[in-house]
């Protein structure tokens, strides 16, 4: 093991942190010296001959002592869990994992689908108000039925907000509902920069994405990225 891979790791990252993720293809090697279970996520302290670093892995079952290879990642500074209720320094979001050099430099670790969604760890409560929607605005409805129309079109949307996650992959996350639906769906999720809390009722603008994949479990149908409230 290269006594220097997890420190160039690191070096590498910072500089490419403007661009949020590392596009270092190199392939990295590690021994796990701590293993941490979280609903959707593995974190793995892991070392080199001298450092150590904590990484976050969809879940799998990972076992102190075993060497690991990795490559790639994006490196969140100050980062708080809210299942551990624990702040980390720092912390290496991977995609992509396994024991095996040769098997990693060939196709990519998939995690159980049923961690393939972020947003999906629990059953979402519909609310039981109706919330009209202002005059050049839509419905979630109306949104969800013609999500091909809207298709990377500015929308507007007035809902409540029924979870707010912040500052996961530098953003803000929230899912809003204005008791309409379409197919047994009602509720859409939102990524934007301003501080939100739950319900709250608010008008949004932003840009409807289809079949949105961002890497680490956050894997979305449709979503309105980069929102801005406008009321």
């Amino acid at each position: 093991m290269k006594q220097s891979a997890i420190l160039l790791t690191v070096i590498v990252l910072f500089i490419n942190i403007d661009k949020g993720f590392c596009q270092n293809k190199t392939i990295y090697e590690v021994i796990a010296t701590e293993v941490i279970q979280v609903s959707s996520y593995t974190y793995l302290l892991v070392k080199g001959k001298s450092t150590k670093m904590w990484l976050v892995v969809p879940k799998f079952e990972a076992v102190v002592g075993e060497k690991y290879y990795y490559k790639g990642g994006m490196l969140m500074s100050n980062f708080k869990s809210k299942e551990l209720n624990r702040t980390f320094e720092s912390v290496l979001f991977l995609e992509t994992i396994s024991p095996n050099k040769v098997d990693l430099a060939i196709k990519t670790y998939q995690h159980n689908n049923k961690n393939s969604k972020k947003e999906s760890n629990s059953t979402p409560i519909k609310i039981t108000e109706i919330i009209t929607p202002i005059s050049n605005g839509i419905t979630v409805a109306e949104l969800l039925k013609n999500k091909n129309l809207y298709k990377g079109k500015n929308v507007i949307l007035k809902g409540k907000v029924t979870k707010y996650t912040p500052k996961i992959m530098y953003k803000n996350w929230f899912h809003l509902q204005d008791g309409t639906e379409f197919n047994d769906v009602f509720e859409i999720t939102i990524t934007t920069n301003a501080q939100l809390k739950v319900d709250d009722i608010v008008v949004i603008k932003g840009i409807v994405s289809l079949d949105k994949d961002f890497g680490y479990g956050y894997r979305y149908k449709i979503i309105i990225e980069n929102a801005v409230i406008i009321e």
